[in-house]
């Protein structure tokens, strides 16, 4: 148990924050306790918080990804702000430069820069966003080429300039559920990040095709790889579990195609779902880590030793915001 012990405290420990609405919440209590969660974070010792970008939901509002992270990052003073993801089939390249170039001149030091290639909504959103335009698997290599040179000292005497973000070396982070964002990243020599948290099937493999085919780049001579799990810690496992039911209802709409604000906890799933809907959300969920401390050390130290990763971004979706800020304090000392 000492070894496990000590691989969690030798492991940065981050968050995901969707910005989610509460069941009774609006948008802007929403956007406040974005903000309160990310000033708890930082007093707690995480390394980052991140926010994702999504679009036409009810019960997610992070969908000005980059204008929520200038929030967060002003209303905190050290913990690292940026993107989980940015997604780049929705942006030019150019506006992202400029956009992240911004933050990073308000805030030196302190944005993060993840990329991700899914659209963060459905299809008929994504041609709203995209107007229509006819992608090629090259596309997302190809953007991520385009923002590095952007964003490069060497782009200071080309015709299209991001100014400014030009020189800044704002860190990219490469995300994925699949293992082709993980040989882009090695190619690139960029950082990566697997979204375990909703899709665990090839995060083994992923990491394995990462490490294998790192090639050192201008940002790092080595790899550095993000999981991404669900945490929901409490006092006791009955209290997390029964806490749980929250994110097993927020999976149940994903799989229903229902975006409803999230729900407050019920006594039991059972009415709620059908034997079909909980064996794919258990598949979905693989990675969510429920309980109390010492249950969470204990199978969050394991995860830890299997894969191997640099650092653990969690992600937790909590009806009550007081049980959210008290779930990642309980997380704190498993790595403090």
């Amino acid at each position: 148990m000492h070894a496990s012990l000590d691989i969690l405290k030798n492991i940065k420990f981050s968050v995901l924050d969707l910005v989610p609405v509460a069941q009774g919440n609006s948008a802007l209590n929403s956007f406040h306790n974005s903000l309160e969660l990310a000033k708890h974070v930082e007093s707690l010792g995480f390394e980052r918080f991140w926010i994702s970008e999504h679009h036409n939901m009810e019960n997610i509002v992070s969908s000005a990804t980059s204008i929520l992270i200038g929030y967060v990052a002003q209303g905190t003073s050290q913990i690292r702000v940026g993107s989980g993801g940015i997604m780049l089939p929705n942006h030019a390249p150019l506006v992202v430069a400029e956009q992240f170039g911004t933050l990073a001149t308000l805030y030196p030091r302190r944005i993060d820069l993840g990329l991700g290639r899914a659209p963060g909504t459905d299809q008929e959103t994504a041609a709203a966003l995209r107007r229509n335009r006819q992608e090629s698997p090259q596309d997302f290599p190809n953007n991520v080429q385009e923002l590095q040179k952007y964003l490069s000292e060497e782009n200071k005497n080309a015709s299209v300039r991001a100014i400014p973000g030009e020189g800044l070396n704002i860190p990219l982070y490469l995300l994925g559920s699949s293992t082709f964002s993980a040989q882009l990243a090695a190619t690139l020599g960029l950082n990566y990040a697997f979204a375990s948290h909703f899709a665990p099937a090839y995060l083994h493999q992923a990491l394995q095709i990462y490490k294998e085919n790192f090639k050192a780049s201008n940002q790092q001579n080595k790899a550095y790889a993000i999981a991404c799990v669900n945490v929901i810690a409490a006092d006791t496992d009955e209290e997390a579990e029964r806490m749980a039911t929250t994110l097993k209802q927020f999976a149940l709409g994903i799989i229903r195609g229902v975006r409803k604000p999230i729900p407050a906890p019920v006594a039991s799933m059972d009415n709620i779902w059908n034997e079909a809907e909980k064996h794919a959300i258990q598949q979905m969920m693989h990675y969510t880590f429920i309980g109390s401390e010492n249950t969470i050390r204990e199978s969050l130290s394991r995860f830890a030793e299997e894969t191997q990763v640099d650092e653990i971004m969690v992600v937790s979706h909590i009806h009550n915001h007081e049980e959210r800020l008290r779930s990642y304090e309980i997380l704190s000392r498993l790595f403090n």
